[in-house]
């Protein structure tokens, strides 16, 4: 039992489970818009997520507060300077604009981590900022980069996903916002410190509403997706109305990122 523990530590703390969710968004975005399986995207992005993210999480940790390695970290470290290396070799096989606008993500990335002003922090603690470039670079990573490089034109149905795609980060970020409450800094301002547990709980539900509403308004609409959107909506639902900052850090490492991954399970299977 402690040896599995140990793997599920290893593989969330590694951000494998979070490249996971960003892959499976990618296969989303291929799925929506009948584009072909394009590996070299789909596997830019996921080993992208893993660099960016254990960057994110462990930048300040070793470059700021100086703590020791240890062996997870290590090894952590080591399957980031891969994700480097696969990041590279996948990057070349993408389209020019896509490598283009690929910089611009990672840049929102950097500007996220590195206080680039002086005496200022990082944008990752700037009051009430984090969500939304959250979100944006997830968007921008698993929905505008796909399409990009499958060189599919900006129709109504992709702002339309855009806007979709923002919705459902946001709603999820919520939900980690929550179970932080407790150790958040009182100066990021996130929604919760904001407007408190109860509303940020009824915002996130609200929010789902539009979300299903936009279905309809694509031009490949088809009942058998909105059915799989209604399901996997529910489930995000459960996960909003249970959270509390009694959780686990497993409710949202682990099962609120594991949403588009049940997602893409569900298309795949149906």
């Amino acid at each position: 039992m402690k040896l599995i523990k140990q793997i599920l530590d290893f593989y969330l703390n590694s951000s494998i489970h979070v490249a996971l969710s960003c892959f499976a968004l990618v296969h989303i975005t291929f799925h929506v818009f009948h584009i072909q399986y394009d590996e070299p995207m789909a596997l830019f992005v996921f080993f992208g997520t893993i660099v960016g993210y254990n960057f994110v999480k462990y930048d300040a940790l070793v470059r700021v507060k100086k703590n020791p390695i240890g062996s997870q970290l290590k090894i952590i470290a080591l399957l980031s300077l891969v994700s480097v290396v696969l990041v590279g070799y996948y990057f070349f096989q993408l389209k020019r604009i896509t490598q283009v606008v690929s910089f611009g993500i990672f840049a929102i990335t950097a500007l996220y981590t590195l206080p680039f002003f002086p005496n200022r922090r990082n944008a990752r603690n700037w009051a009430g900022v984090k969500i939304y470039m959250v979100a944006i670079c997830w968007v921008g990573a698993t929905l505008v980069l796909p399409l990009i490089n499958a060189e599919i034109p900006f129709t109504s149905d992709f702002f339309i996903k855009c806007i979709q795609r923002f919705i459902l980060v946001f709603v999820l970020i919520l939900v980690f916002e929550i179970l932080d409450l407790a150790n958040d800094d009182p100066h990021l301002q996130t929604v919760p410190q904001t407007i408190g547990v109860k509303k940020t709980k009824i915002l996130g539900l609200l929010l789902l509403i539009p979300f299903c509403l936009l279905e309809f308004l694509i031009s490949t609409f088809n009942y058998q997706d909105l059915f799989i959107n209604i399901i996997m909506i529910t489930m995000l639902c459960l996960f909003i109305v249970f959270a509390n900052t009694n959780r686990s850090k497993y409710y949202t490492s682990f099962w609120v990122e594991s949403v588009p991954i049940f997602w893409w399970l569900m298309l795949v299977l149906l």
